[in-house]
């Protein structure tokens, strides 16, 4: 029995089939095939004609899943027209019952085929793609049929071929092949047949039978294949090469299309089970960490990051020390950057010497809360089609693909995310996911060889980047990861109407979720005797940012330690603080006593910081107390800067005073920079900002997806246009379906009458861009030169001037 109800009438082409549709029907096509809109076919017959196009059907096919892809398949194998029971047929088993009339819809909905289900057809491109033949053999193993493999065979040889089956001669190779084919479909002669057969030719037909049907034979066959050959078990297509035929492939199979049939997805299982407490902790843990990480890049290219290179991206050089940086490795780094990127914190500079640098929407993102500036990495992640992964392989010319580079998009990797966050989602709350069950799953919803390898890749990478960012802990999906997944569904078709507030809504509901299990940032470290302050968790940012400048980070993790050196207190000096200064600091910020170690640092650095000041001769050293320049023109060391002394306190170099700077640091000393009036001069680090930047576009996977707005007025206009083609005329239109001519007075008159009588009209209109159109209208008001009239296909009111109607027709009464 047919799950689906017959239509009364049998549409003789797929044109038909789509005019039967109501418009939930058609916007479930045109949602399922978003290419079909570009642009809007004027009429149903042209949606038709543009669904059977090579390039979309080859689309439609790659974005099924198997099952629904070996059931198109089985139909390409199938006697045309195929009813459900036929199909059936081919496609056995105790699951497919359930899975069939489910394949059967989505084939139909998409408009891969078109019939009642007594008689099925696969569009013609469809078939043509997927009927087996030696260029293009199907997954079904299957060969030709009989007719199709000795269509090149001469009357007489299919006449011998005829007899030894045993079966009476005929006049003609037509009712000859008729007669063969029966034979080949008639299971109870078939069988006969077969059991006469000798057992290594039964053989050599298993070894056949699930695929490839091609085999070779010699010129002079042995018996077993001279029997095969004889019956047309076997057919010759060229010198050396036979071929099993459909007919007796499937006969052999027990009516089988598919060796192995796969019904029902995979089941993506649980590797593991974790508490969800523990999974979220842990997700927040490394989500804290994702920040300071991207913070920590930014900063470290605070002044001008890498150059850019001339095609563009990271050189390998320039990544390997960007991971040192960050203490990872270079893939890691590579995800960061591209990160940070995608999100429009980081971008080029565009100027002469270009280089990488923080935009200014980074400033902006560093104000906003923890939460909210990880909502706004892990939302430009879902969406980025930039794939890190790819960092250090080859592109199609065989150049190595770098960070930040060209040739880095790739158009599903957004899908990809979605699906794979998706079946994480579908296990219970802390179960932890078998990682080769997710890439079974992918693959089954989308088998297409072409896309395979990439996609499996991209589900590994998204697991191991969804851990990194802490959208999973433990490899299972957050509680804050599941809200903010609710804004990006798995399936396009699942996001809602609204989707902007909708996704509004989920952003918040993730930031209250993670908000609370993120670290509060401290205001305080713990202050040690071997020069060295602990911080016990994440400092506010004033607090971190200056003691970045005095100390340095030693080692991170849970707890950050700083290391105070004579080197880093001379930094600080540098930037403006006096030891006072510092003193101050430390006491205010430290819950222990400042070690008398660290006070003895700080204050014999600042004693000598300055002691020394270099200015610009090309540089000098100006000293007090000429003892000590006296000492530094006795160091050997002091050799290489070329000092010369012009006064008891001054000496001269033709170096520069950064170099002299340097040098005289590199010997022991503690020298300052002076300005031109002698005030010492203050060094500080400024951030170098690139113009505003917006973030990366993503590259769409073809066409978009239309809105409902859009789908609506499409579906208008498609049916409007299909109307004004397919309605009855009083008046018939012009040959080779030109537009309606009429003189201007004819127009006119026909407009005027269609006002009073109320009659709907069909028009041809050229617009003020000479684009031509045919229209149906229902005219309402004529005068000034222009009507008034409501428009079908724009199903609105509209005002149109009468020179630009080329002419009308007035449809049959009975109509509209």
């Amino acid at each position: 029995m047919s799950p689906n109800e017959q239509t009364p009438a049998a549409p003789r082409s797929l044109a038909e089939a789509l005019r039967s549709r109501d418009d939930t029907s058609l916007a479930r096509l045109l949602r399922a095939r978003p290419d079909l809109l570009s642009p809007v076919p004027n009429d149903l017959t042209q949606l038709a004609t543009r669904a059977g196009t090579r390039a979309s059907v080859v689309r439609a096919l790659d974005r099924l899943d198997r099952f629904t892809q070996q059931v198109a398949q089985a139909l390409a194998v199938a006697p045309e027209p195929a009813t459900y029971e036929a199909l059936a047929a081919l496609l056995p088993g105790p699951d497919t019952e359930q899975a069939l009339p489910r394949a059967v819809a989505t084939l139909r909905e998409q408009a891969l085929i078109w019939g009642g289900d007594d008689q099925l057809r696969l569009v013609r491109t469809a078939r043509e793609l997927l009927v087996p033949t030696p260029q293009h053999p199907s997954p079904t193993g299957l060969g030709p049929t009989v007719a199709e493999a000795t269509a090149g065979m001469s009357p007489g040889r299919i006449q011998e071929i005829v007899a030894a089956a045993g079966l009476p001669s005929t006049y003609d190779p037509v009712s000859a092949l008729a007669s063969l084919t029966g034979l080949f479909t008639d299971p109870e002669r078939m069988s006969s047949l077969l059991d006469e057969a000798p057992a290594e030719s039964i053989d050599v037909l298993n070894r056949l039978l699930w695929g490839p049907p091609y085999g070779q034979v010699t010129a002079r066959p042995a018996a077993h294949l001279r029997w095969l050959l004889d019956r047309a078990l076997l057919v010759p297509t060229t010198p050396g090469t036979v071929v099993l035929p459909r007919e007796a492939a499937l006969h052999l199979r027990g009516g089988r299309a598919h060796r192995t049939l796969e019904p029902l997805p995979p089941e993506v299982v649980a590797r593991a089970e974790h508490r969800p407490q523990v999974v979220d902790a842990t997700a927040a843990a490394q989500a804290y960490t994702a920040l300071d990480t991207v913070g920590e890049l930014l900063k470290d290219w605070d002044e001008g990051g890498p150059a850019v290179l001339r095609a563009g991206g990271l050189s390998v050089r320039d990544l390997k020390r960007t991971a040192a940086a960050l203490d990872t490795g270079e893939p890691t780094a590579a995800f960061w950057v591209e990160l940070a990127y995608a999100a429009g914190l980081l971008a080029s500079d565009g100027e002469a010497d270009e280089r990488y640098a923080a935009t200014p929407a980074y400033d902006e993102w560093l104000e906003r809360p923890p939460a909210e500036r990880w909502t706004r990495l892990t939302t430009a992640w879902l969406a980025a089609t930039r794939t890190s992964g790819l960092v250090g392989g080859r592109d199609g010319k065989d150049r190595t693909l770098s960070a930040l580079g060209p040739h880095l998009d790739r158009s599903s990797a957004p899908d990809v995310r979605r699906h794979v966050l998706g079946l994480l989602a579908s296990l219970p709350e802390g179960a932890e996911p078998d990682p080769e069950s997710v890439t079974a799953r992918l693959t089954w919803e989308r088998p297409s060889p072409a896309t395979l390898d990439l996609r499996t890749r991209l589900a590994r990478w998204t697991l191991a980047e969804a851990e990194l960012l802490g959208f999973t802990g433990r490899g299972a999906l957050s509680a804050h990861g599941r809200a903010l997944l609710s804004a990006h569904p798995k399936a396009p078709e699942e996001a809602p109407a609204d989707g902007a507030a909708e996704a509004s809504v989920a952003v918040a509901r993730a930031e209250k979720l993670l908000g609370p299990l993120l670290p509060e940032p401290l205001d305080h470290v713990l202050l040690q005797a071997d020069l060295t302050a602990v911080a016990p968790g994440p400092l506010l940012r004033p607090l971190a940012e200056s003691l970045a400048v005095l100390a340095d980070v030693e080692s991170k993790g849970g707890a950050t330690v700083y290391r105070f050196t004579p080197g880093s207190v001379r930094r600080a000096l540098d930037a403006g603080r006096t030891a006072s200064d510092l003193h101050a600091f430390l006491t205010a910020h430290s819950r222990t006593p400042v070690p008398q170690p660290l006070a003895y640092l700080i204050d014999d650095v600042a004693r000598r910081h300055g002691h020394l000041r270099i200015g610009a001769a090309s540089a000098y050293v100006r000293c007090d107390d000429d003892a000590v320049l006296g000492e530094i023109l006795a160091d050997k060391r002091s050799a290489g800067l070329r000092l010369r002394r012009l006064a008891p306190t001054v000496l001269a170099t033709q170096a520069d005073p950064g170099t002299l700077l340097e040098g005289l640091r590199a010997m022991g000393f503690a020298p300052a920079a002076e300005t031109a009036e002698g005030d010492v001069l203050i060094t500080r680090a400024h951030a170098h900002r690139t113009p505003p930047r917006t973030a990366p576009e993503p590259v769409p996977d073809g066409p978009p997806l239309p809105d409902g707005t859009l789908l609506g007025a499409a579906i208008r206009a498609i049916r409007a246009g299909d109307t004004a083609a397919t309605t009855p005329r009083k008046q018939a239109p012009a040959a080779n379906g030109e537009l309606p001519r009429t003189t201007p007075a004819d127009t006119l008159a026909t407009m005027q009458a269609a006002v009073l009588t109320g009659d709907t009209l069909w028009i041809g209109y050229v617009n003020a861009e000479g684009s031509a159109s045919q229209r149906v209208i229902a005219p309402i008001r004529v005068e000034g030169g222009f009507v008034t009239a409501y428009d079908h296909t724009a199903d609105e009111v509209r005002t149109y001037p009468l020179h630009r109607v080329t002419g009308v027709a007035e449809l049959e009464p009975d109509v509209g």
